[in-house]
């Protein structure tokens, strides 16, 4: 997607090992213009697919996700990255490395949230290793769901998450798909 492309370029920071930085405009503050576009583009690479659910996780990819609910008018859904106090006992839950944070969290989902009928996007902001979605996807699995795929905002091709995962049949449609990054570079497929 060229807008968002255009985005990364002139405001996103390359960081050191591996470290993509658009916080002024994706995942701290947000442009909701752009989410709206990256929504509509995701609903279009995903028309006819009958989706009744958006799956994320917590907490950089609820912006991207509330907005493609929005567009295809049904409720955004997100795993937490530790059981709160309000939430059941009634859950899902699977172990999920954060290549950014470097660390791996117990992610849960109400049972009440996710179920056997549903026909799920998993949206998230990047795709690098992969982690993210594969545990998303083991929790709609838990539920007996299906995943239809995944909308990724910007997938960092070069650490071949996603390629593993469209191996293993997996449909992913990123909107913006980074090659290489060096230390103050970057270069898109």
């Amino acid at each position: 997607m060229k807008l968002l492309e255009e985005r990364i370029l002139s405001e996103g920071t390359v960081k050191p090992g591996g470290i993509l930085k658009v916080d002024s405009f994706l995942n701290h503050q947000i442009d909701p213009q752009l989410l709206y576009e990256m929504a509509l583009e995701l609903k279009r690479l995903y028309a006819g697919e009958q989706i009744n659910k958006v799956f994320t996780i917590e907490a950089s990819g609820i912006a991207l996700a509330s907005f493609v609910g929005y567009v295809f008018g049904c409720p955004l859904v997100f795993a937490k990255k530790s059981k709160t106090k309000n939430i059941s006992d009634a859950l899902y839950s699977v172990e999920v490395e954060s290549f950014t944070h470097g660390n791996t969290n117990t992610v849960v989902v109400s049972k009440e949230y996710l179920h056997a009928e549903d026909r799920v996007l998993i949206v998230d902001d990047f795709l690098a290793t992969g982690a993210a979605l594969v545990g998303l996807k083991n929790l709609v699995e838990q539920a007996g769901g299906t995943v239809v795929g995944a909308g990724i905002a910007i997938e960092k091709v070069f650490q071949r998450g996603g390629n593993r995962l469209r191996a293993q049949g997996m449909r992913i449609e990123s909107l913006a798909k980074i090659a290489s990054m060096s230390d103050d570079s970057l270069t898109f497929c």
